[in-house]
């Protein structure tokens, strides 16, 4: 006896739609795409809201698009760390703290502690400085992840008590005092005219992405064909590389359109002995070197959660735990490193943060934990655990950036632009929910 109910084989499946085929094609992200349209409209809204009112639109121009650039490089950085956090179903909420107390010893070290010893202005300091804020980071994440893994207490709990001891040690160390200005060299990694690879090495760096696309595209679909893994359309392939190399090159000619400022170009001719035409001298920024760390960055720890051990186990307790360690993976020992990770890329942060402003206060990277939370969260990074992406993260720190940008510019004070912020982070955890109940 047939069950009445049983769909025939022959019955016709329903047709997809235009958009559902190409998505299949291309296999990209829908969350993705929401994000990069959310993008374009904080954009477009803030550029045409500054033309209604002020008569001129300040947001989509070189200037303050290459300046956003940098300013997202701080929470950028940090948030490719966060994904590894959350994934594994911890939260880190001493990112900012962190960031403050490195930059405060990274100050002390540049300004009263080595030049005495090595001489002022020696070679050396900058990259002793460097190395040490990096390496406390990663001595203080590794602390906060015994105390998780080791003693059992839970992470929010670790790491609030982190954001005020550390808040507080910063304050005691540098006794309240900003710590300025900072070693010259150490000063470019914060960007500024200086701080930027010009023209030229923004095409070497474009034209290197370029090539790395097109391998990428290429060696994926030799890898599929190597593992008998179904091939995507060859128009596909050819329309993701085109669409990842005209995004470069599209950043390269706009960071390239942005000129140094008249004030600086008159400076670097009298030092180097030019004489300026009467239209004066365009020298154009190019790409600055926060944004190159962020793009190192977040190509190593992609590389990290996709293509290694490592990130196989990072996903496999964020999918279970008790499954993960009951298959042979050490999970104590893997939060250790995880939170060694984050506070890594905290400290990585704080030589950026305390290099663009040239000095190193207490107050630094005050509200920063909100931001890098905010910004893993929006990217996909799923609270539940299990389910997050390193681009991600960068796109929902750039929006998360443009949000406070696009509000600096119209005119919003302080308490509206925090308002805002807790607005989305609440907004983003909710969409995070419907899209798991609706994923199931």
């Amino acid at each position: 006896m047939t069950d009445s109910t049983s769909i025939p084989a022959d019955t016709p499946k329903p047709q997809e739609g235009l958009f559902a085929r190409f998505l299949k094609a291309t296999e990209l992200d829908t969350r993705l795409i929401g994000m990069i349209g959310a993008l374009a409209l904080i954009w477009i809204g803030f550029h045409m809201y500054g033309a209604l009112v002020n008569g001129f639109g300040a947001f989509l121009t070189p200037r303050n698009l290459w300046n956003l650039s940098v300013q997202t490089s701080s929470i950028g950085i940090m948030a490719t760390g966060m994904v590894l956090v959350i994934v594994t179903r911890h939260i880190d909420l001493s990112v900012g703290s962190m960031l403050g107390f490195c930059a405060i010893v990274m100050g002390l070290l540049q300004v009263y502690i080595l030049p005495p010893v090595l001489g002022l202005g020696h070679p050396m300091i900058w990259v002793i400085a460097a190395a040490s804020g990096m390496a406390l980071g990663c001595l203080i994440g590794a602390f906060h992840g015994w105390l998780i893994a080791y003693r059992g207490i839970p992470a929010f709990i670790v790491t609030l008590g982190g954001l005020l001891v550390w808040r507080g040690a910063g304050f005691l160390v540098a006794r309240g005092e900003t710590i300025s200005p900072v070693d010259s060299t150490f000063a470019l990694l914060g960007g500024g005219p200086y701080g930027a690879i010009g023209a030229t090495g923004s095409w070497i760096v474009g034209l290197l992405g370029c090539a790395g696309v097109i391998f990428g595209v290429l060696n994926g679909r030799r890898q599929r064909r190597k593992f008998k893994f179904a091939l995507r359309p060859v128009w596909a392939d050819t329309f993701l590389g085109i669409l990842g190399c005209g995004a470069i090159i599209g950043a390269v000619l706009l960071v390239n359109s942005y000129p140094w400022p008249r004030g600086i170009v008159r400076q670097y001719a009298a030092r180097e002995g030019l004489t300026l035409p009467e239209d004066g001298l365009f020298i154009s920024h190019g790409f600055a070197i926060p944004v190159l760390i962020l793009v190192a960055v977040g190509l190593v720890m992609t590389v990290l959660m996709n293509r290694t051990r490592f990130g196989r186990y990072v996903f496999a307790i964020g999918g279970n735990p008790e499954a993960a360690a009951l298959a042979g993976i050490n999970t104590k020992m893997m939060t250790v490193k995880i939170f060694a990770i984050m506070g890594f890329l905290a400290g990585l942060s704080a030589v950026v943060a305390s290099a663009r402003l040239n000095s190193a206060t207490n107050a630094l990277g005050e509200l920063d934990a909100l931001y890098v939370i905010a910004a893993a969260v929006l990217g996909g990074t799923s609270l539940a655990g299990g389910v997050g992406t390193i681009f991600g993260a960068i796109l929902g720190a750039l929006v998360m950036q443009s949000l406070q940008t696009g509000m600096v510019l119209i005119g919003f004070d302080a308490a509206i632009q925090r308002i805002v912020v807790g607005a989305v982070l609440v907004l983003a955890v909710w969409l995070d929910i419907l899209y798991r109940r609706n994923s199931k």
